[in-house]
């Protein structure tokens, strides 16, 4: 049965070809058809190659009829404006601009499921029909703007309502309604039961639920490794699956009989992710192994749930959470046995408790070490962090996890009995995850608990690393002590590279790709600034910049300006000063309400404020008035002993009229564009008086306003600017 591990293999691997680089894979299909039928006919056998070769063919053969009967009718609505119905399937959730619901629609004679963003604050409830007028985005390639991570779930439709729409509630749920309604009551349990310390992790482990994380629970919990307790998968399966086995007494027919419902019912209940339908999968058929008493298999079980999910939706294998969940599983199958053997020679021979703590921990170990082979290259480009640390979290914490997923359970069928029962248990919960918290806490803020790809020294690191371990397996002679050594010696080298990259130049400067906002770094021998802290996503953008500079060795900051307090430049301040401290705060005389430590001086500027330090000074120009406007954003004019740096927030050209009126303003060497590249900033008067060599511009990709404007870029290629944008190049680094 291993052979069909190979065959998935291809067939995985064609549909990430598909997915990622190719909008349909007819002539990929054809080419692996033919190469695949001349290697059987000339070994007259399916071998490992054959196989992988014959799972590429039909990988892309069933991706390309997928894409011909399914997708392409919903590409035709990209961006069109229609009427619709959309069935609700879930209870609305708020956002920044109305509320969002997930659904389904009938189209063309098919069911897509669809993500639905309304106006204002619509209360909808599973079962409830939406009718009105929808503008379609669609989430796979082939649209006018770039594909979304929906698409790994299976939703290929985004619908943004237009006009008025009409709600109509649903009188007779179904019971496919159920399992929200489940999973909203259980929440809802868990936020009246447990300390309000403690519901937002307890609601994270038993339902994937982590909207009530905040920030600083959420990042010690990813860099120090156990980030996966608080989104339902194959843990929690795993756990699920244990009880189910004792409550049965281990009896075939009975577990399979009360096993393939429930796992039925969880899997709906945590939303059908693919991380728990791969480990329901799994577990099912485990269920079958044991009531026929046949063998179970784990990699071929793992090849089997891959597939199944990959014919349902093979843009499955888009997602975050599948690969991280197959690569987890397939990297315990692959080394886990091998890493407990050598723990076991390395260790010493014991007997009784001490035996059986040794066992403990290789098992821990290796199955830790062996899931992050694959997963550690996956966190470091889709989060930018390796935990360095995460084999200790889980060698401490998991021992815990089981305990108190079972008892959250038991809370919440108490609370459906007993409210004060259920409450007084929940209480006594409270302990052990708080017990969690504080070492995920206390092991996060360990020096080089973790790394951040942000440094490109970090990324040749890990590279490095992967290339040893492929010559480490493919060796004979195989020496773990001499990879390790390597790995840390490598890594040494890494980090002073980061740390003194820095400190190699007179000035730096680093525009952060923050989309519609922004974020800049200014350097200058040791000295490190941030202004404005704001962007498309407030984690995200606190995450780049926290992640720049640690990964430089920086982690507290000689002084943070605000330019002002809208959201895309003020929005993630609070989250990144969770991460990393500031000597002095700057911010426009206006209120604004941010979490401080003690020992950060506040400063409002409402006069002109001066900063010197060795090789350069930092400039503060006052708004105009006190009001909260654009035009009254501050300015900073960052001065060193060899660029000028001139930043001007929001300002439009009478706010810039009013700063080269109250201010003697230098030829400066770099100039951050006004208002995200606006029509009305960086005006003429403006770059006649300070005229810039480089021209800076923070803007989102496909931002709704425009930015940069067509008029601000002609303006600049007048004045013979070099412009540097962060929506085409990304990141900008400077360093003179």
């Amino acid at each position: 049965m291993r052979k069909l591990m190979w065959l998935t293999l291809g067939f995985g691997l064609a549909c990430a070809l598909c997915a990622y680089w190719l909008e349909k894979g007819t002539v990929l299909a054809l080419a692996a058809f033919a190469w695949a039928v001349c290697l059987t006919i000339r070994q007259r056998r399916l071998s490992r190659l054959g196989l992988l070769v014959w799972g590429l063919a039909a990988g892309c053969s069933w991706f390309s009829l997928f894409h011909m009967w399914f997708l392409s009718p919903v590409i035709s609505l990209d961006g069109n404006q229609k009427p619709a119905v959309i069935f609700a399937q879930d209870y609305s959730t708020p956002t920044k601009y109305g509320s969002s619901v997930s659904g389904r629609m009938e189209y063309e004679g098919k069911s897509y499921a669809v993500y639905a963003y309304l106006d204002g604050d619509q209360e909808v409830c599973p079962g409830d029909t939406i009718s009105g007028t929808f503008r379609f985005r669609v989430t796979v390639p082939g649209g006018e703007e770039e594909a979304t991570y929906h698409r790994g779930d299976g939703v290929f439709l985004l619908a943004y309502q237009v006009d008025e729409v009409t709600r109509t509630p649903c009188q007779n749920p179904s019971w496919r309604e159920y399992p929200a309604v489940l999973r909203k009551e259980a929440g809802k349990l868990l936020q009246e039961t447990f300390p309000e310390d403690t519901s937002p992790f307890a609601k994270a482990l038993l339902l994937g639920n982590t909207e009530d994380l905040d920030y600083k629970t959420d990042t010690n919990l990813k860099i120090s490794g156990i980030r996966h307790v608080a989104a339902v998968s194959g843990l929690h399966v795993s756990i699920l699956f244990a009880l189910l086995s004792f409550a049965t007494f281990r009896k075939p027919f009975l577990t399979a009989l009360l096993g393939f419902p429930l796992l039925l019912l969880f899997a709906a209940t945590a939303g059908f992710t693919p991380s728990v339908n791969r480990a329901c999968i799994m577990s099912g058929l485990m269920l079958l192994a044991q009531l026929f008493r046949k063998e179970y298999d784990g990699p071929t079980a793992l090849s089997f749930a891959a597939l199944c999910m990959l014919i349902v939706n093979p843009l499955v294998i888009t997602s975050v959470g599948f690969q991280l969940s197959a690569g987890s599983v397939a990297g315990i199958y692959c080394f886990s046995p091998a890493i407990r053997k050598w723990l076991y020679d390395l260790l010493p021979k014991a007997k009784g408790w001490r035996g059986k703590l040794v066992r403990w921990f290789v098992a821990s170990v290796s199955i830790s070490l062996g899931a992050l082979v694959f997963t550690t290259p996956l966190c470091a480009m889709y989060f930018g962090t390796v935990s360095l640390i995460g084999v200790v979290t889980n060698l401490l914490t998991l021992w815990m996890i089981g305990g108190i997923f079972y008892g959250i359970l038991a809370v919440c069928l108490v609370g459906q009995i007993f409210m004060p029962g259920a409450s007084a248990l929940a209480k006594i919960l409270a302990l052990p995850i708080r017990l969690v918290l504080f070492l995920a806490d206390i092991l996060a803020d360990v020096p080089l608990s973790a790394v951040y790809t942000r440094s490109c020294y970090v990324t040749a690191w890990l590279v490095f690393v992967y290339v040893l371990l492929i010559f480490f397996l493919l060796g004979k002679n195989r020496k773990p002590a001499l990879l390790a050594g390597c790995a840390c010696l490598g890594l040494c080298i890494a980090l002073l590279a980061s740390w003194a990259e820095p400190l190699l130049y007179s000035t730096g400067i680093t525009v952060l790709d923050v989309g519609q906002g922004q974020c800049i770094v200014l350097q200058c021998k040791g000295k490190t600034f941030l202004v404005d802290c704001g962007g498309d996503s407030d984690t995200r953008t606190a995450d780049m910049a926290a992640q720049t500079l640690l990964s430089q060795g920086i982690s507290r900051l000689d002084g943070l300006i605000l330019t002002h307090t809208d959201a895309d430049h003020a929005g993630a301040v609070e989250n990144f000063l969770s991460r990393i401290a500031a000597d002095v705060l700057i911010l426009p005389p206006v209120p604004i309400e941010t979490a401080v430590s003690a020992d950060t001086e506040l400063l409002f500027a409402a006069e002109n404020l001066e900063l010197s330090f060795e090789g350069g000074k930092i400039t503060v120009y006052r708004g105009i008035t006190e009001e909260k406007s654009n035009e009254n954003s501050l300015c900073v004019l960052f001065e060193t002993e060899n660029c000028a740096i001139l930043i001007t927030g929001d300002r439009g050209s009478f706010g810039e009229q009013m700063l080269l009126r109250n201010a003697d303003m230098p030829d400066v060497d770099i100039l951050i564009a006004g208002h995200h590249g606006s029509k009305n900033s960086t005006s003429e008067a403006l770059l006649q008086t300070v005229r810039p060599e480089i021209v800076c511009i923070s803007a989102g990709r496909d931002n709704p306003y425009g930015h940069p404007a067509p008029e601000l870029l002609n303006r600049l290629e007048d004045f013979g600017c070099q412009i540097y944008r962060t929506d085409l190049q990304g990141d900008i680094i400077i360093r003179r």
